[in-house]
């Protein structure tokens, strides 16, 4: 049932299998816990108790199944992954050794190694690791484990985010991206909310007046920006009253100091200008598609189905806030829905040709 999409009817026949077994069919009953726990993943229902598939996992490994609690546990790290708890998923994955484990799993786990290279900006790593798990997966003779091993492939060679500086502007691959962050480059990530020069960072992620600023200053750069400018793209405002240009000095007074060591932030007779401490060069680091409620449309571009709940998990954000987005997204057509209450869930058509790579919760590295 559920290898036809029919998550709902599969999941109903796993609980029932679950109740039927007796006391003594311990093992049994953990395997439906982990079948269960896995629909769980691909339907988005994040919020699945991860005790249960613990103590599931514990019980096959003390009745010698090492086969299905080795994929208990993959199933817990790709849980930590989608959240983005890059560091604990990294950490369990180097406790498995998948050199005994069948085909089909050791694809599993050259997978996941992917997928954290690829959320740590190691191209050359997640390369490397989806050559491994391609090799393996012809073994498994499973179609669609090597066509998953094929999507993300491809992931690597779709662009993932747009690079703007000095006016002009072109959509950039994920390797060159990682290269952006190892370049001496002023870089503004518009994806994350992260000003950087090679070594430093600062998050603006939780100022988004500053940034606005701060990104509107490199778009611009070496040009200066009008007062005027600024204003509208940091307050939304076309009206400019005495107020908006008294607080423009006071958010601008601030960008500098939260700037200090990266860059400065000088007046003009128009406006203000940015001029980097060390580099050469100002790039902004954007979306392939910006638009209001981006990061909820990245999520629900990879094709499935996502609740709210899971949404406002992944994105750190409340789940009314979410609610309200996916709301004003099904207005405009561009999401829908199906179900009712909690078995309410949201999806949209793939976006071709772009990558959400960048879009997911793990923060970028930094120093």
């Amino acid at each position: 049932m559920a290898q036809l999409g029919d998550l709902a009817r599969a999941r109903m026949l796993l609980q029932r299998a679950a109740r039927a077994f007796g006391p003594k069919e311990t093992v049994a009953r953990a395997r439906c816990v982990v079948a269960q726990a896995e629909i769980a993943l691909v339907s988005r229902d994040l919020r699945w108790p991860a005790k249960a598939l613990h103590s599931a996992r514990a019980t096959l490994e003390q009745h010698g199944d090492r086969v299905n609690a080795a994929h208990a546990r993959y199933i817990e790290i790709r849980h930590l992954l989608l959240i983005g708890r890059l560091d604990e998923a990294e950490r369990a994955l180097a406790e498995l050794d998948p050199a005994r484990l069948p085909p089909a799993s050791r694809t599993a786990h050259e997978l996941l190694v992917a997928g954290i290279a690829i959320r740590r900006l190691r191209t050359k790593a997640a390369r490397t690791a989806l050559a491994r798990a391609a090799r393996v997966a012809r073994h498994a003779r499973i179609p669609a484990l090597a066509a998953e091993v094929e999507g993300v492939r491809l992931a690597l060679e779709t662009p993932a985010a747009r690079l703007i500086a000095r006016g002009q502007q072109r959509l950039v691959l994920l390797a060159d991206v990682e290269a952006l962050q190892a370049s001496k480059a002023f870089l503004v990530d518009a994806c994350r909310h992260v000003v950087r020069e090679r070594h430093r960072s600062v998050s603006l992620a939780r100022r988004p007046v500053l940034f606005a600023l701060a990104r509107t200053l490199a778009e611009a750069w070496p040009a200066d920006v009008s007062r005027a400018a600024l204003i509208a793209r940091a307050f939304g405002t076309k009206l400019v009253h005495e107020s908006h240009r008294a607080r423009l000095r006071v958010e601008v007074g601030r960008l500098r100091a939260v700037l200090r060591t990266l860059a400065g932030i000088s007046a003009t007779k128009r406006g203000f200008v940015l001029a980097p401490r060390r580099a050469r060069h100002v790039i902004v680091l954007a979306r392939p598609i910006e638009e209001q409620h981006g990061g909820v449309l990245a999520f629900l571009a990879d094709g499935e189905s996502w609740s709210s709940s899971a949404l406002a998990l992944v994105l750190r954000a409340s789940q009314r806030t979410v609610q309200r987005a996916l709301d004003a997204l099904a207005a405009t057509g561009k999401v829908q829905s199906f179900g009712r209450g909690r078995a309410r869930r949201w999806m949209t058509a793939p976006v071709p040709g772009i990558t959400t790579t960048l879009l997911l919760p793990a923060p970028l590295p930094t120093v």
